[in-house]
């Protein structure tokens, strides 16, 4: 399981889920107690996107790593 830390701005989201929905794995996006399914915009944007997130995911895309790179946080 890859957990990986980013921080989301507003407009960032829809480039963010459109690359998660084309992955045939799950991926889970927490924040607190909450976690959403990062294909759902509708789940992202509920987020508080002020906030660092987690990205936990189970496979492999190199799309969706280049998206999550770009968004990662230095750790």
């Amino acid at each position: 399981m890859m957990q990986r830390k980013i921080r989301l701005r507003l407009d960032e989201v829809k480039a963010f889920v459109t690359a998660a929905s084309k992955c045939d794995f799950d991926i889970d996006v927490c924040y607190n107690r909450y976690t959403v399914d990062a294909k759902s915009i509708v789940g992202v944007l509920g987020l508080d996107l002020t906030q660092p997130l987690t990205v936990s995911y189970n496979g492999y895309d190199p799309e969706f790593e280049k998206e999550i790179n770009r968004l990662a946080l230095a750790s």
